[in-house]
């Protein structure tokens, strides 16, 4: 079979060089465990999957919404040197940090973007107008770089709308995930979303595609996984996303996006247990084991 060398200069097999991962309610367990599967019990299968992109020589880069400084320390503690944050609003390469939000970056006179996201008034007009139906998800929504957390239940064409009709459609709520703690349910609603305000140039699609550009992979070369629609979008860059199947478990309606998107496949398995397959499988079905 016909190979060829990755970043890290090793041999890898054709048709996996990259896994674009997510890390709550993908890779990581239930309280953001890589240790626990969705019933509480050790697990090592997502250290398994990380093991069998090493040996297939398939680079592994993390995309999450957290920021940055969390991102950083997660991708330090699997060895990766390329990481995603922010909903795709910052990608770290080697070291170089590159922002994906059409230019809207931090500066000495505006401040973060956090901070200019915050003088536009957008997260104060949607808190307004959605009233109980959002929130800032706290404590994570504290001390952020780029994005503003909540959680709740909004449509998104509506505060689309509202945002547009605000002259503020620079900015876009995404919906990344339901809330899983029962802690965070919000009274009068059976099903919780977290939700990020950005710049809506930002996209993790667009940050994973920025990367492939970067290292030079074709779409047929690399998977992507994860358990939100913003996850999902990334079907659109590579040749396969897989949604792990606690996704579904959480938020039903996520079946119907998935005919929406080519390329996307339902992990049998949820959390590290759905990545490791979604890894075997690609290398299986490329004639290709996963090594040891």
């Amino acid at each position: 079979m016909a190979s060829s060398s990755g970043a890290s200069g090793a041999t890898v097999a054709r048709g996996m060089r990259c896994l674009y991962v997510d890390l709550d309610g993908t890779l990581l367990g239930p309280n953001a465990s890589l240790l626990r599967s969705g019933d509480g019990r050790f697990s090592h299968l997502g250290v398994r999957a990380l093991e069998a992109c090493w040996r297939a020589g398939a680079e592994v880069v993390l995309y999450s919404g957290r920021r940055q400084s969390s991102v950083f320390e997660s991708a330090r503690l699997i060895g990766s040197t390329a990481y995603i944050f922010e909903l795709g609003c910052g990608l770290v390469l080697d070291d170089e940090l590159e922002w994906l939000t059409g230019g809207v970056v931090p500066s000495l006179s505006a401040g973060s973007i956090h901070d200019q996201i915050e003088v536009s008034g957008a997260p104060a007009l949607l808190l307004e107008r959605f009233g109980h139906q959002l929130e800032y998800h706290t404590p994570w929504s504290i001390d952020r770089e780029v994005s503003h957390l909540f959680r709740g239940a909004v449509d998104l064409d509506d505060v689309r709308a509202v945002l547009e009709q605000s002259g503020l459609g620079w900015l876009r709520l995404v919906d990344n995930g339901v809330v899983r703690a029962h802690a965070e349910q919000m009274a009068g609603l059976p099903v919780v979303h977290a939700y990020h305000l950005i710049p809506a140039a930002a996209s993790k699609a667009r940050a994973v595609a920025r990367h492939m550009q970067a290292r030079g992979y074709a779409a047929a070369d690399c998977i992507a996984a994860g358990d939100s629609r913003e996850d999902m979008d990334a079907a659109s860059v590579v040749g396969t996303f897989w949604l792990v199947a606690n996704a579904l478990e959480r938020d039903s309606t996520l079946e119907s996006e998935v005919a929406r998107h080519q390329g996307v496949r339902i992990a049998s398995e949820g959390y590290g247990a759905g990545v490791y397959e979604a890894v075997v499988t690609t290398l299986a079905e490329r004639g290709v084991g996963p090594g040891g």
